[in-house]
């Protein structure tokens, strides 16, 4: 495991999310980030699959939408590309950088693209269980960041997580029903 890499993501990532211009404010570092890497590096371990690749991909999925809003949309696309960049400068090997771009691209639930490799499931399913475990950080986006109404944003928390629930593999989906039925009831 490349631990210096990853070390100087974590400040890249962190230092890009303590930034006036982050429009989700650090919330998305303490609670969606830092808990995905903990959450990442467990599946990639329970699948078999590479942890640095995950790890990464984990640590730079958001960065595009971080670092700037209007990117949101299309941050995975956008995220992809900026990896590429970011990790070639750190000379990190070529069939890894398209590995992690895959994980990035793949990751959301909203787009909901195929995955072809373990390391694209365990990123989108990172992602999909950090917002499960993690739904205050979903209220704080759609009622601070949105500034939506009881109704608008309770519906767009209900269809986020029903989108990330469509997006997880079916050994997530095994190892997290209760919770999410538990959030669903709680949503309405």
């Amino acid at each position: 495991m490349n631990t210096e890499l990853i070390n100087q993501l974590l400040i890249h990532v962190e230092d890009a999310c303590k930034s006036p211009n982050n429009p989700f404010g650090f919330g998305i570092w303490s609670h969606h980030i830092k808990p995905m890497i903990e959450i990442g590096r467990k599946l990639a371990k329970d699948y078999n699959a590479d942890t640095e690749v995950v790890i990464i991909a984990v640590l730079l999925h958001d960065l595009a939408a971080i670092k700037d809003g209007s990117k949101r949309k299309e941050h995975h696309i956008f995220g992809a590309e900026e990896a590429k960049t970011i990790l070639t400068k750190y000379n990190y090997s070529n069939n890894k950088i398209e590995l992690v771009q895959k994980c990035i691209l793949n990751h959301r639930g909203s787009v909901n693209n195929p995955k072809s490799t373990i390391e694209e499931i365990c990123v989108a399913d990172a992602d999909a269980i950090a917002h499960i475990q993690e739904i205050g950080s979903l209220f704080y986006v759609a009622y601070k960041e949105m500034d939506m109404d009881i109704d608008e944003g309770m519906s767009w928390i209900r269809g986020k997580i029903q989108r990330d629930w469509n997006k997880m593999s079916e050994r997530g989906k095994k190892q997290f029903k209760n919770k999410y039925n538990e959030i669903m009831k709680i949503l309405g």
